[in-house]
């Protein structure tokens, strides 16, 4: 794909899913003459770019659906459930499009537009109630599914044989942004004429009312993901390298340096601590770089939640808040398949139908709310729903059945919501084409795990379900307290970390597990060492894990914290460990995972036959 063809791309795709969030909104508000006016300008635009660069088939259907929306937007036609249907079927394929541009189709390799989406757009512009020759002056027929729209693509050359360049101008600006140019009263324009709306578009240009509603100079660009990852990686190991530098820095320190080498000393301090500044605040302006806002992954789910709700025949309505909270990109990207399983787990096993909702004193209209905030170094993202809720005995009594678990696992109610997340696992009897196969749970909670994550469920029978979802805001550096066990170093995610307890010689038992009582409430003592498999060691230090069922974590020593540049394990996967991690002393460091440790440092076994 050439430059100029992937930048078109890139921005109209930002528009095509503008677009749909417009529509949805348009839905519920018909009478917002504000986002009539912006898909207007959208398909417009997209129409604009789509005929510069020659592909027919989205000029075809950008320019039906201006025209639609011209219609809208006059009064001389009704926002309509049709309307707005035949705006997102024309919506969903200019994606489409667009999406198989951006996957490396050849523009001459794209399908033509549908006769049912040509069909479906004529006829909510002729809904208007005047003639068809009046609705033809109104929204020309397209010629064919292939064929470009003259008005959409301007002509490569005028009568004088050279190239049009006043009308490429006016196909790719938007509606409104030069004045109105009186048509000449005859209907063949001459070359005077023309000449002179070339002149009045000269003029316009140099224009000082339209110089200060120009577009404002570009103060971005776009960089390859490829060269930001390098561009990160090279940034943290800078960081790693000046605290190395430090730390040897310190152990010189120790010496007595006279003469000439004292002077050199000081200067070479001055140096090393400059360096370190600098390379820290390269990586925060690096990490800064690869930062989106959640909104550009949540824009998608309406529609979504639109269709299926459609489909199930449940009336539901999908709230979102926390669209501008930032995280990192790669975890934007990550998490699309995750949240689509969820809303659709929602819909199908969560809400209830309108009737049944009605039978339980509830609005017939359901509710999923799909949120995002900060939390400390941490993301968080909720989805919820106001449905029947979760029945944890009879998610036991599925688990057993399917012989997934033993009788005695999954005894309280937390332990039995997790049981979703087996694969194999569904409580569904027969699969339907939205869910009951048993995958798509297990999906999300690998997902989540992959970028260091960790999920939770909360639910209440007649009132509903909310999945938890905790992410760290930068995926290659994490704040960590290092630890020691049988003379390992070890990372704790300091997002779990509530506080450091010394640990007495004995302990009380119940049912046979330690418990030290913290703050007045007895909590489970569970070794770090053991759980991981070293050598048996003793452990005087006890650090406190924030997770819904809190306990104490027991351990050699500890070294102090550490913002720890993370490497992912590719090759190998170790219970319990997510990445490693170099110290300030150059030492290698074994990084927990945070899901591992809000789960209680379980590893669930699956059972086999």
């Amino acid at each position: 794909m050439d430059d100029m063809l992937k930048e078109f791309v890139v921005e109209a795709l930002d528009l095509a899913t503008n677009v749909e969030e417009h529509l949805l909104s348009l839905e519920r508000n018909p009478g917002d003459m504000n986002t009539l006016n912006a898909v207007f300008r959208s398909f417009h635009t997209i129409k604009g770019g789509a005929g510069f660069m020659n592909l027919t088939a989205m000029v075809s259907a950008c320019h039906l659906t201006e025209n639609l929306f011209d219609a809208l937007r006059t009064g001389q036609v009704a926002v309509t459930p049709e309307a707005i249907e035949a705006a997102l079927e024309a919506s969903g394929f200019v994606a489409d499009q667009l999406t198989a541009l951006n996957n490396g189709v050849a523009p001459d390799q794209l399908s033509t537009m549908p006769k049912s989406l040509e069909t479906m757009l004529t006829d909510a512009i002729e809904s208007k109630g005047v003639s068809k020759k009046a609705a033809s002056a109104a929204a020309p027929a397209v010629k064919s599914p292939t064929a470009p729209v003259e008005v959409a693509s301007a002509p490569a050359q005028n009568q004088d044989g050279n190239i049009d360049w006043a009308a490429y101008y006016k196909a790719v600006t938007p509606a409104g942004s030069l004045p109105e140019v009186a048509e000449p009263a005859h209907e063949t324009p001459q070359p005077a004429s023309v000449r002179e709306e070339t002149e009045a578009i000269k003029t316009s240009l140099s224009n000082a009312d339209v110089k200060q509603n120009a577009p404002a100079k570009e103060e971005s660009i776009r960089i390859d993901a490829v060269k930001l990852n390098v561009l990160l990686e090279v940034a943290g190991e800078s960081v790693q390298a000046a605290n190395q530098a430090a730390v040897l820095l310190e152990k010189l320190g120790q010496f007595k340096f006279d003469g000439q080498a004292a002077p050199l000393m000081a200067a070479l301090t001055e140096t090393l601590t400059r360096a370190s500044r600098y390379s820290t605040e390269l990586q925060r302006a690096t990490l800064a770089t690869r930062m989106q806002p959640v909104g550009r992954l949540f824009q998608k789910f309406p529609r979504l939640v639109r269709e299926l709700a459609r489909d199930l025949g449940k009336e539901v309505d999908l709230n979102i808040t926390g669209a501008e909270t930032e995280v990192d990109r790669v975890v934007v990207d990550s998490l699309y398949d995750p949240l689509v399983h969820m809303l659709r787990n929602a819909l199908d096993h969560g809400i209830e139908t309108s009737e049944e909702r009605l039978v339980a004193n509830k609005s017939p209209r359901a509710t999923i709310s799909l949120k995002a905030w900060q939390e400390a170094s941490s993301v968080m993202i909720e989805v919820s729903d106001d449905g029947k809720g979760m029945d944890a005995q009879r998610l036991r009594d599925k688990a057993i059945s399917k012989g997934l678990i033993n009788s005695h696992d999954a005894r309280t109610d937390d332990e039995a919501f997790q049981l979703v997340f087996l694969p194999g696992f569904s409580t569904k009897d027969v699969a339907s084409s939205v869910s009951g196969r048993g995958v798509g749970m297990d999906v999300v909670k690998t997902a989540v795990e992959r970028h260091r994550g960790a999920i939770r469920i909360a639910s209440e029978l007649g009132k509903g379900t909310t999945f938890l979802i905790r992410l760290p805001i930068e995926l290659s550096i994490v704040p960590t307290m290092v630890v020691r066990t049988d003379g390992a170093s070890l990372a704790l995610p300091m997002a779990t970390v509530q506080r450091v307890v010394e640990l007495p010689e004995t302990f009380e038992s119940v049912g046979g597990q330690p418990v030290l009582r913290d703050l007045g409430r007895p909590l489970p003592v569970k070794s770090l060492g053991k759980t991981l498999g070293y050598s048996p060691s003793s452990e005087r230090v006890g650090i406190v894990i924030a997770a819904p069922n809190p306990y104490i974590l027991s351990v050699d020593s500890v070294d102090g914290t550490a913002d720890l540049v993370i490497k992912p394990l590719t090759c190998i996967s170790t219970p319990g460990i997510t990445g490693t991690a170099r110290s300030a002393e150059g030492e290698l460091v074994l990084v927990i995972s945070l899901s591992f440790l809000i789960d209680g440092c379980k590893v669930r076994e699956l059972m086999t036959n």
